[in-house]
């Protein structure tokens, strides 16, 4: 059962998430909140689990319901899905960590609209079981996430000097004269990282636009 479950076309279905076909660095898909959520990495790490749980947990409803689903209201269906969970998310944030909840603002209620989980929804769960579409999200998850805590870890260190908020970077270092980057907690400096990303992971894989 257990080698059933974890076969080499499964094993696949969940790297693919992660490297081949990554959601931001292959399909350059929510790359909003990569620019957004990343001057911490705290804040990073919230978005991704977030993110993560709620493609994988869509996928395996969607993808149990699949064949009750009117191709009509497909749409609606997932988006009243998505939703759900996405509200679940939310108020345990402002519940139990109040703060983070606060600096992500909007961007934890726009991933009802983000285009990865909406895609994979339609692409993955619409038309296969339920565990494979549970790889599915979970390695599309995982991807979004890997490539957040990267850019929120450097943005971070070189941004502001500590990591999860404590000093990484020696006070000797300031006291000889080292500034903080401050392009790094801006925008530009999440979409110069994304850029950098995007193009070792497509050396590395080999990918070709031809």
């Amino acid at each position: 059962m257990a080698e059933a479950l974890l076969s080499n076309k499964n094993k696949k279905i969940l790297k693919d998430g992660v490297w081949d076909t990554n959601p931001i660095t292959y399909q350059v898909l929510g790359i909003c909140s990569a620019l957004a959520v990343t001057t911490q990495l705290k804040t990073a790490l919230v978005m991704s689990f977030g993110l993560t749980f709620v493609t994988a947990m869509s996928n395996v409803v969607i993808s149990l319901i699949r064949n009750y689903i009117p191709s009509q209201i497909r749409i609606i269906v997932q988006l009243t899905v998505v939703s759900a969970l996405v509200i679940t998310i939310d108020q345990l944030l402002r519940a139990y960590m109040f703060d983070v909840s606060k600096q992500l603002s909007v961007f934890v209620g726009l991933i009802i609209t983000n285009c990865i989980v909406m895609g994979r929804l339609e692409a993955f769960a619409m038309g296969n079981p339920p565990w494979k579409s549970f790889l599915d999200g979970l390695g599309n998850g995982l991807g979004y996430s890997a490539v957040l805590v990267i850019i929120g870890i450097i943005r971070e260190i070189f941004g502001s000097g500590t990591l999860l908020g404590y000093h990484v970077i020696p006070a000797s270092f300031y006291a000889n004269g080292y500034v903080n980057n401050g392009m790094m907690v801006l925008a530009p400096g999440a979409f110069f990282l994304l850029g950098v990303i995007v193009w070792v992971q497509r050396a590395i894989s080999g990918y070709s636009e031809s």
